[in-house]
């Protein structure tokens, strides 16, 4: 007998194969991969279809629900009951919206929501209640999901948005309940679907991130007897082909643009079911077409979101455009400066910090509308004034100038770290309401040679109150000398909204620069 299992992970929102700041076509999305899961399908009776999580968030067509149009079943929701999903998992960005947004996610959904590693403080049950599925095929065949979700989520979350919950160790938690589900559940074959990734090299083991505990995938291989199929995501990683310690392992990258397929070879015998072979492979959308019936069941959401997208907000006088991602990290640029300008003022804090998410951030045109603002500002972030040390001011000043690295010939480049093994532009932070200078031909950890606060060197003891967004507040993007310090200030207001509503009070937003940093090698 040969099985099929299907993964999406990482989704985001994408349904619609289109880039929502212009329209352009894009080879994402979940109308795309309906069409690849429909051909799976007819060619093989037996097939798993599963979502590994962060499937309810990344979109503006989510972003508009979530905000202002969630009294309808969530579109993903509608997506996935129409593909016919077995089950999914819980992603970290799956709480970003709140409990309610999420509540009607998982019941509006016709098939379980595992999470057994998210359990009650109270007493440790299940806290959504499905930690696993067993579905049985023909001859009796029985195949067993167990959900994981990186333990890392409180590192990140708003507290309310997981008030109750406790994220226990997803080894810990496959060591429990893999020997339940072989023994009492009667699995023939144990299939982990973890919302996390690889913490270490997959050839040698090595560690390559410092977050220990968040990506561990590769502990969970080596580590819990029994499992034949582990699905992974989170990282954003294209991953298949390989097998760590007889586990074939599968990541299938983000936005819908490839689904994960793994093919298990069965044979049953006097002992029961024995896997012959396995196999993982990506099957790109590219070149599909998006399936026309399934987008017709959220054509009317799309419609709605279009429609508040292109609402027209107020102008910018001056150049705020991103015309060149990397210049605009390596100087003083308006689109920077106008968000951490805004963030002081809703904060009162005299100094922020931002960053330019990714480098497909276009800035923002002479006439803004909401789809220019959603565009550069793609997370639903929320701020947050802490009180820091200069001391963690420098080490956080070093942390984002370790993003750049020069080549042989002197050429300043990004550094691999922030490129693999995905990209996180998002970790390089720019500064205003302090000067500073990164001197990037200097080793890691020594590149800060100026650092002034209104006039004066910043005092290694004295504290200092500061503006980021909620991710970094907490020591996300390995800025840890953030992590525990004192919130003076909490602003539950997204940034997009914060965003707009300046540019509908100010209809003129002027596009300045202050020069109050640099980069020199």
């Amino acid at each position: 007998m040969k099985l099929i299992i299907l993964e999406t992970s990482d989704v985001h929102g994408s349904i619609y194969p289109i880039n929502y700041a212009d329209n352009s076509p894009r080879d994402v999305g979940m109308g795309k991969i309906a069409s690849l899961i429909h051909k799976e399908r007819t060619e093989n009776p037996c097939t798993l279809l599963v979502d590994n999580g962060d499937m309810i968030q990344g979109t503006p067509l989510l972003y508009y629900y979530a905000r202002f149009d969630h009294k309808r079943p969530n579109p993903m929701a509608v997506v996935a009951n129409h593909l016919n999903y077995d089950c999914a998992v819980f992603g970290n960005h799956e709480f970003n919206f709140g409990r309610d947004v999420l509540n009607d996610a998982v019941s509006s959904s016709n098939f379980p929501w595992l999470g057994a590693n998210i359990v009650k403080k109270s007493d440790g049950s299940p806290f959504f209640g499905n930690p696993y599925i067993v579905k049985t095929f023909p001859e009796g065949l029985r195949v067993a999901v167990l959900g994981l979700t990186t333990q890392y989520v409180p590192n990140w979350e708003k507290p309310e948005n997981i008030k109750g919950m406790r994220f226990e160790d997803p080894v810990e938690t496959a060591k429990q309940w893999v020997p339940f589900l072989k023994k009492e559940a009667k699995a023939d074959v144990v299939v982990l679907s973890y919302h996390g990734g690889f913490g270490r090299d997959l050839d040698t083991g090595e560690p390559i991130e410092e977050m220990k505990g968040e990506n561990q995938a590769y502990q969970i291989c080596q580590e819990v007897a029994d499992v034949d199929v582990l699905l992974t995501g989170h990282q954003h990683r294209m991953i298949a082909g390989k097998a760590i310690n007889g586990v074939t392992i599968i990541q299938p990258g983000s936005s819908g643009t490839h689904l994960g397929k793994v093919t298990l070879e069965l044979e049953k015998g006097p002992a029961g079911w024995r896997v012959n072979a396995k196999q993982s492979q990506l099957l790109s959308v590219r070149g599909e077409e998006a399936d026309k019936d399934l987008l017709a069941y959220v054509d009317t959401y799309e419609k709605d979101a279009q429609a508040w997208l292109d609402q027209p907000l107020g102008r910018i006088n001056g150049d705020m455009l991103v015309h060149d991602p990397m210049k605009v990290r390596m100087q003083d640029h308006p689109l920077i400066e106008f968000i951490n300008r805004l963030q002081m003022k809703v904060s009162g804090a005299d100094i922020s910090s931002t960053a330019l998410f990714n480098n497909e951030s276009p800035g923002m045109p002479r006439d803004v509308s909401m789809r220019d603002i959603v565009a550069n500002y793609i997370y639903p972030n929320t701020l947050r004034v802490l009180r820091i040390s200069g001391q963690d001011m420098r080490e956080a000043l070093e942390r984002s100038a370790s993003y750049f690295t020069l080549d042989s010939s002197g050429a300043i480049k990004v550094s691999r770290a922030f490129t693999d093994p995905k990209p996180q532009h998002y970790n390089y932070d720019m500064w205003e309401g302090i000067n500073y200078i990164l001197d990037i031909s200097k080793p890691v950890g020594s590149r800060v040679v100026k650092l002034d606060y209104h006039g004066a060197p910043v005092k290694s003891n004295a504290r200092y109150d500061v503006v980021m967004n909620n991710y970094r507040s907490v020591g996300g993007g390995e800025y840890f000398m953030f992590s525990g310090k004192p919130v003076v200030k909490d602003i539950p207001i997204d940034v997009t909204e914060l965003i707009a509503n300046e540019v509908l009070e100010k209809k003129v937003i002027q596009a300045t620069v202050d020069h109050n940093w640099k980069i020199i090698y």
